[in-house]
């Protein structure tokens, strides 16, 4: 999973998407300004409808950073074709998603709120126990983004990347973004079972046992972290698959 985006800030990129669509639940159309011909003796700085509407339809571009700061590496535009990719480009992006500078921003604040929320209580609270919370956040994240993105694709010739859809109403792009949790691409370009998400996440979860205190490495808590670790990856590709939109909406890049 790329960083991972905590479900608040995925419900925000979500919410931020929604002005971009008209009723129909389609792109809204771009607006510009007309100049009338025979007043300024110029001629009309309005395009043709058929090139707005091609504008208007043309597919947005990712960014590498969301907001400038969460890594975006493996999203890739709609309509673009590229080709597989090797087993040193799965093992980059895994390492990429897991030691950027904002992994350790972001393993900061949700240490913050699992000790502010007294997740795990026997970490205790103060300068010591957000360090416990703090150090079992960042190895998780690193954990589950080397066997999601990089061991098994690479074994199992999955695509690791994320493809925008780009097209349709919200509930349909929604759905397919959640959907990229269970299904994706192998490197011939084929749709597959996508078992780096799953066994990936499984395998992390499993390993995290290994070094959290042994009351919370019971088969339920093991599979609490495998449902989050899902749930969360699935939630970043719906944030990733409306970025372009809220991109252009928001800060008018990518027009």
């Amino acid at each position: 999973m790329n960083m991972k985006t905590p479900l608040p800030y995925a419900a925000l990129f979500l919410s931020l998407s929604f002005p971009v669509y008209g009723q129909s639940g389609e792109l809204a159309p771009m607006s510009s300004q007309e100049v009338n011909v025979e007043d300024h003796g110029v001629a009309s700085l309005t395009p043709p409808d058929s090139a707005v509407a091609a504008r208007a339809d043309a597919p947005l571009p990712q960014t590498s950073r969301i907001l400038g700061i969460i890594p975006n590496f493996r999203s890739v535009s709609a309509n673009t074709i590229l080709p597989p990719q090797s087993a040193g480009e799965k093992l980059k992006t895994g390492f990429q998603d897991s030691f950027d500078y904002s992994s350790f921003v972001f393993a900061g604040l949700q240490a913050g709120i699992s000790q502010a929320t007294d997740s795990y209580p026997v970490f205790r609270q103060g300068a010591a126990g957000f360090g416990r919370y703090y150090w079992h956040t960042f190895v998780d994240q690193a954990d589950e983004n080397l066997w999601v993105e990089s061991i098994i694709p690479a074994a199992l010739h999955e695509d690791s990347r994320y493809y925008t859809r780009g097209c349709g109403g919200v509930l349909k792009r929604t759905g397919y973004a959640l959907s990229r949790a269970i299904i994706t691409r192998d490197d011939r370009g084929d749709e597959t079972f996508n078992a780096g998400e799953i066994v990936g996440a499984g395998a992390a979860a499993g390993i995290s046992s290994a070094y959290y205190p042994e009351q919370y490495r019971t088969w339920t808590k093991t599979g609490q972290r495998w449902l989050t670790n899902v749930v969360l990856d699935g939630a970043t590709f719906v944030a990733k698959e409306f970025w372009p939109n809220i991109n252009r909406a928001i800060f008018h890049s990518g027009t």
